[in-house]
């Protein structure tokens, strides 16, 4: 414990002992000077084994009447990762960079510890999730100097000459200068390899200094990183925008980074700093080769596309631990399949399409002007999901709208116009400026995690002569402030409830054999007078997708269907009266009624002499 350590060495000077550590084990594992009596003895060979060392030890304690008690033990011990074989702990001298030391402060900061420097930043730096400031908090508040220097044989060199006598480093900048040369045009090792009156000049001798072989600790050169990857680069920009890594970093890579740049620039070498879990098998276990649960990011790729890893990705909470296997998968490209089938039916409907079919929002239908609000909505909410790194909740509100908005409800009510509405008509035009504007906001809010299909759609459909020659070369669209109207919104909230009821009495009257299909149905609803209102002046065989309906505020009669989920509503379907058309589906009394056209409505008569096809 640091302070505990402090404390001991307080107490020591006050009693003029040494607080000193002694170095008592040299590189070749023996015993040097520093102990008494036992010089030379060999701790453990270079074969691993031990040496003469503990008996020696042990010996002495005996014959000096200080060995209460003798025995062996079998215990764990740690080994080389490399080599297998035992090693030993011993006290070595080290470099170390002060946490509690004021320095100056680069960029004007005045006097200042790392430590403090290094806190301010943190309260500077935006944490996703929030948890990771305070815990990156605690860890620099608490923890004693940082030792940069290690023993190895491969490595950074730290690249300081110390005089022999005093002990006190050189600092030279001609010095430097050469160095910084040498390693520039050699690299690393020319530090190792070079003669040390290269880098000292005619200035100082060799003999007088000690060119110091300890490399840098890897977390040093990792958290140096911010400086020649974003420094040296016309392309980027230091600070940088995002640090992002597994939870583990936050004593690793994101703390090492954190007090270098403070202790060179005087603030954090990023803006904001993301933790992810870890990726784990199905059952939430760690995956292992013995387990044989391992999911292979290629064979993702092989089995089910490149899009399908991404949505998976786009798709989990990386807040917490990320699970994967066949199931989860499975149901990502389910959800993707629903995703591509919105494309499909966009680039299907939208086929022949041009800018002189556009209508202005002011003359569109309801609808379309609800669809345009749930586009500016929308784009809020993943434009701020994006800002704040909540990509899960981007997938979300996509899936969501092109599901629930879209395929059940918009994309459902509009299937009669765009395939029976004669060519020029209001609402068909409507239909196709809104499918025209959904298409090119969703193939642009797609593209960064369904790649390859966004730019699959974009590609079948390079309609503008001036559209970008794909859809990773643009920006999310401008969506107008005039799209969105508060009103409508609600009003189109009430229409839905009813919506869901009618739906939900015509799947019951299904599930009884007593229709095939809605198109077979009248419906009569019984609302309130608010509701009532809201479906004011709207087409309800349109909305409900029947062949005709009626609102009514009187009492319901018993036996009509209720729904939990629309309070106020009740529905009573019956057969609709008149004729099945062979156009539109639709059961109506017009059927017949143009004598050129026997077999189909009034409306589709319209339709098929104004359709380029009777033209011909």
């Amino acid at each position: 414990d640091f302070e505990a350590w402090t404390g001991n060495v307080r107490l020591l000077n006050e009693r003029d002992i040494s607080a000193e550590i002694p170095y008592t084990v040299d590189a070749d594992g023996r015993f040097t000077a520093e102990a008494p009596g036992f010089e030379g003895g060999q701790v453990i060979t270079e074969a691993g084994r031990k040496g003469d060392a503990n008996d020696r030890v042990i010996k002495a304690l005996a014959e000096g009447g200080k060995l209460i008690a003798r025995g062996r033990l079998k215990h764990q011990y740690p080994h080389s990762w490399r080599s297998k074989k035992p090693v030993i702990f011993r006290n070595t001298p080290q470099w170390f960079i002060a946490m509690d030391r004021d320095f100056a402060v680069p960029g004007g900061g005045g006097q200042a510890s790392l430590r403090d420097v290094a806190l301010g930043a943190i309260g500077q730096t935006q944490f996703v999730p929030g948890a990771g400031q305070a815990r990156l908090h605690a860890m620099i508040q608490n923890r004693p100097d940082w030792v940069i220097s290690r023993q190895r044989a491969w490595g950074v060199p730290i690249t300081v000459f110390v005089h022999k006598e005093t002990g006190e480093l050189l600092r030279d900048a001609a010095v430097n200068a050469r160095i910084v040369e040498a390693v520039e045009a050699e690299g690393a090792d020319a530090w190792f390899a070079s003669d040390p009156s290269r880098f000292l000049g005619d200035n100082h001798s060799a003999g007088d200094y000690e060119q110091v072989m300890d490399i840098l600790d890897v977390w040093f050169d990792s958290g140096s990183t911010h400086s020649f990857v974003l420094e040296q680069r016309d392309d980027l920009s230091w600070p940088a925008a995002l640090y992002l890594e597994g939870t583990d970093q936050h004593r690793g890579w994101f703390h090492s980074s954190l007090l270098e740049s403070c202790g060179t620039r005087g603030r954090a070498p990023y803006e904001a700093v993301l933790t992810h879990g870890f990726v784990m098998a199905e059952d939430g276990q760690k995956m292992s080769k013995s387990l044989g649960n391992i999911v292979a990011p290629q064979d993702v790729c092989n089995q089910h596309g490149a899009d399908i890893l991404r949505l998976w990705v786009v798709g989990s909470n990386y807040s917490e631990d990320l699970r994967i296997g066949p199931e989860i998968l499975k149901f990502h490209a389910d959800i993707y399949r629903r995703l591509r089938n919105t494309l499909r039916y966009l680039l299907g409907n939208l086929d022949g399409f041009h800018a002189g079919e556009r209508i202005d929002v002011a003359e569109m239908p309801e609808l379309e002007r609800w669809v345009l609000g749930r586009l500016w909505r929308l784009d809020r909410m993943l434009r701020d999901a994006c800002d704040s790194f909540e990509f899960h909740g981007v997938f979300t509100e996509l899936h969501n709208f092109c599901a629930v908005d879209l395929s059940a409800f918009y994309f459902d009510i509009r299937k009669d116009t765009l395939y029976c509405d004669r060519p020029d008509s209001v609402e068909r035009r409507a239909a196709r400026t809104v499918l025209d504007e959904l298409f090119s906001c969703l193939t642009a809010w797609l593209a960064p995690f369904l790649c390859f299909t966004a730019e699959e759609a974009w590609q079948a459909r390079l309609a503008a002569p001036d559209a970008a020659d794909s859809v990773h070369r643009r920006q999310f669209p401008d969506i107008p402030d005039a799209w969105h109207d508060e009103t409508l919104e609600a009003k189109w909230r009430i229409v839905r409830q009813v919506r869901r009821a009618v739906t939900g009495a015509l799947e019951l009257e299904r599930a009884e054999k007593r229709i095939g299909a809605s198109l077979q149905a009248h419906v009569t609803v019984h609302v309130t007078a608010e509701q009532a209102a809201a479906l004011a002046g709207l087409d309800l065989s349109e909305i409900f997708i029947t062949s005709s309906g009626e609102i009514t505020t009187a009492p319901a009669p018993a036996g009509a269907f209720t729904a939990s989920d629309a309070p106020g509503v009740a529905v009573v379907p019956v057969l609709a009266a008149g004729t099945k058309c062979e156009r539109c589906w639709k059961v109506l009394e017009d059927v017949g009624s143009d004598p050129g056209h026997p077999t189909i409505c009034g409306r589709c008569a319209d339709a098929v002499r104004h359709s380029p096809l009777a033209a011909e």
